[in-house]
């Protein structure tokens, strides 16, 4: 189970005991702390698409330099996507372009900081069992359905070498019974899952969705020992104090990150 943790800077976050293990640095992060001002106080680490209402960069920017300090990363560069809740996977080598679409990085270069931006949706982040190979993914509905976890552990597995055990940690997200959903996305479960599907319907059509635990199943379906797979009951929607929410907060609302590097 994830545990949360303040830094002397003030910024609060969740991180994984399972991938604290490898050594690997990382974190779940809140609004707890930072510069922003409402709508998005205080650790706000990005702007909502096609919102009149936008953050200042400048304190995005002062936000993750607090979020990165409070993990000993800032020497460690920050690298980011265009994410499109979709399952395209990014691998982050030399060089990398913060506009690149994707919903996930992996990395093996130890210069780099990896990260998702989330509000609501589960940010996912993985390791090697040497810490030597990160991934960070952002895991939206779509995303879930059309199987981003499960390419980004084959990744990681891929880039580590044959046989190397895979640890997972789900992040902080809208939980199963505060994530109402239409009839069309439970049908897409339905097929994605089977009987599995952690959905809950509803007379009139609709229904909920549990999105963690959806990849908590892919994990185990990918061939990940429950022992490696770290989670939270933490929601983003109930959480008001602790998160934002993309739904709570009808889209004006700031982003969580989850973040990780590799093992120094």
């Amino acid at each position: 189970m994830l545990e949360r943790r303040s830094s002397a800077n003030g910024v609060v976050c969740y991180v994984s005991p399972l991938l604290e293990s490898i050594g690997v640095p990382h974190a779940f992060s809140t609004r707890i702390g930072g510069v922003s001002p409402p709508p998005f106080d205080r650790l706000n680490l990005g702007n909502p698409n096609g919102c009149p209402v936008q953050d200042d960069y400048q304190r995005i920017w002062e936000n993750y330099r607090l979020l990165q300090a409070a993990i000993g990363c800032e020497s460690r560069r920050l690298a980011r996507v265009h994410q499109v809740h979709g399952c395209q996977l990014a691998h982050l080598a030399q060089d990398h372009d913060d506009s690149l679409r994707a919903d996930a990085l992996i990395t093996s270069d130890a210069r780099w900081l990896v990260s998702v931006r989330v509000a609501d949706c589960v940010p996912v982040l993985l390791a090697s069992a040497d810490g030597k190979v990160v991934a960070a993914v952002h895991a939206g509905w779509r995303g879930v359905v059309a199987g981003i976890v499960p390419k980004a552990i084959a990744a990681v597995q891929k880039l580590a070498g044959p046989g190397t055990a895979v640890t997972i940690a789900i992040g902080p997200c809208i939980s199963g019974d505060a994530y109402e959903v239409g009839p069309e996305v439970l049908e897409q479960f339905t097929r994605c899952l089977g009987n599995e599907a952690p959905i809950s319907r509803r007379v009139g059509g609709k229904g909920y969705v549990d999105l963690r635990q959806a990849i908590r199943l892919q994990a185990l379906g990918a061939g990940l020992p429950p022992k490696h797979i770290d989670t939270t009951d933490r929601c983003t929607y109930r959480h008001a104090a602790e998160f934002f929410s993309h739904r709570r907060e009808n889209g004006i609302t700031g982003r969580m990150a989850a973040i990780i590097a590799t093992r120094a």
